[in-house]
């Protein structure tokens, strides 16, 4: 179970990311505190072009967003003592706790996928402009240049086999995973931003399929 650090921090931010860092030490590199970190900080970025969004209610929730993640973790839910952390902070509304416990178990592309299939996707998740911010961000941490290290990464970790014998084949390999999500991830962006910068990557992944095609031509004939 994830620990609070014995040292106390003097606001709700240096806590969280305290104990964030301290729990992602056990995840391998595509899912550890450096992801975290870009994720904040492109969702804050995001969350400046949204009219109304809350900034502190965007910036907790990417930070925790993987605490709970069904790839590493049997529990969907954030440990009691994150959802302690945040009962006694004086500075936080119950409307921002309770709207930072929403977003953290529905932001991931999976999560979201179930929730469409089952029909409870609704007006709220539609209009959350701060999940949509954490979720775009993680979004495109996991595409572009960055994106495919972290694929490979986790492939790695995973002892997933990196390649296809053949091209453009959804499945289980690293390769497959583009195929199976990756390139599919752009058209589900939901900030103007997002779907932008989202386009770049996307074209980066397509150019790196390009020359990985290539190089299968030289060892399978």
């Amino acid at each position: 179970m994830t620990t609070l650090p014995e040292t106390p921090l003097p606001n709700v931010v240096s806590r969280v990311e305290a104990l964030v860092k301290h729990h992602m030490q056990q995840y391998d590199p595509s899912h550890d505190w450096a992801h975290v970190d870009r994720v904040r900080n492109v969702a804050l970025g995001l969350g400046k072009t949204l009219p109304g969004a809350d900034i502190v209610v965007i910036e907790l929730a990417a930070l925790m967003h993987d605490l709970a993640d069904a790839k590493y973790s049997q529990s969907t839910s954030l440990p009691d003592n994150v959802t302690r952390l945040l009962d006694e902070e004086p500075g936080l509304s119950r409307h921002q706790i309770d709207t930072i416990l929403r977003i953290v178990p529905a932001v991931s592309y999976s999560t979201e996928k179930k929730l469409r299939a089952a029909g409870a996707w609704g007006e709220w998740h539609d209009t959350c402009a701060e999940l949509h911010a954490v979720q775009d961000a993680d979004r495109l941490d996991a595409i572009g240049a960055i994106g495919v290290m972290r694929c490979a990464a986790f492939s790695g970790a995973k002892n997933r086999v990196l390649l296809e014998r053949e091209p453009n084949v959804a499945g289980v390999s690293c390769e497959g995973h583009f195929y199976d999500k990756l390139l599919k991830i752009k058209d589900l962006m939901k900030t103007d931003a997002g779907r932008q910068e989202a386009e770049q990557r996307h074209a980066t992944m397509v150019s790196f399929l390009d020359a990985l095609n290539q190089e299968r031509n030289l060892w399978y004939k």
